[in-house]
């Protein structure tokens, strides 16, 4: 689906399971590949005694595994087209450990220390404001450009204020070649490898720098980081988040049955 305004546009309707099916099962400890195949050669269900919703206690993040690192140059910015060429699970019973976990699969860890550039379009300035103030709890140095630098300092977070390419340098090119940087927000208002945000996000994967592009994303970054700077990360076997789910009593029945 995409959603514009008010309108929800359906771009394609697929007669089959999605890939979220095994990575669900995968989540819960629920077979519900072999519930869905049986299901498609007549069984109900009901007989196969699955009616009750499953609570889990523990938190699975899935997260795509994206290849720009493979294409130099190329924007990051994702749209309706397939890019990824995987997927990766965080799972932990802390979500932020499990977002953090995700990030980590996929190959861009979050910083626990250092800098976050923030530049973000008009429609995002009030939403991030409380996410950079949680960046500035945690410690972090905040840099921003001057439309989110005077936002960010008008609502009493302290911010240091960086030139876009155009004004100047230094600038924020010079700051990721420089490793001025660890952690970049920057909700796109433009897209492409020729634009200055285009550049800028290219050049994040090129020295292999985290960069997020969504409100959401950022906040969920927020809360990763803020469980790494409490805990260390915890493995425990999946059979083991598995045995604290309550799972219904599922009946083995063939079609013959």
């Amino acid at each position: 689906y995409a959603v514009k305004g008010k309108d929800v546009y359906v771009l394609e309707v697929n007669p089959r399971a999605s890939r979220t099916v095994p990575y669900v099962g995968k989540a819960t400890g629920v077979p519900l590949a072999r519930l869905a195949a049986k299901v498609m050669v007549g069984l109900k269900l009901r007989d196969l005694g699955f009616t009750q919703e499953v609570t889990v206690p523990h938190v699975a993040v899935k997260e795509c595994v994206l290849p720009f690192n493979r294409f130099p140059g190329v924007d990051i910015v994702l749209g309706p087209e397939m890019k990824s060429t995987g997927e990766v699970m965080g799972i932990d019973d802390d979500f932020g450990l499990a977002f953090a976990k995700s990030q980590m699969a996929a190959f861009q860890s979050l910083p626990t220390r250092g800098t976050v550039f923030i530049t973000v379009r008009d429609m995002d300035k009030l939403a991030i404001v409380p996410i950079a103030s949680q960046f500035e709890r945690l410690g972090f140095t905040l840099a921003a450009t001057a439309g989110t630098y005077h936002v960010l300092k008008r609502n009493g977070v302290e911010c240091k204020r960086v030139n876009k390419v155009q004004e100047g340098r230094p600038h924020v090119l010079d700051m990721l070649r420089n490793g001025a940087i660890q952690l970049i927000i920057n909700t796109p208002s433009s897209k492409g490898p020729k634009t200055v945000e285009g550049q800028i996000r290219a050049l994040t994967v090129q020295r292999s720098i985290p960069c997020i592009t969504t409100i959401a994303g950022a906040a969920a970054a927020a809360s990763g980081i803020a469980s790494l700077q409490k805990r260390d990360l915890r493995v425990k076997a999946i059979q083991d988040y598995h045995a604290q789910v309550a799972l219904p009593q599922l009946r083995t029945l063939s079609v013959a049955s």
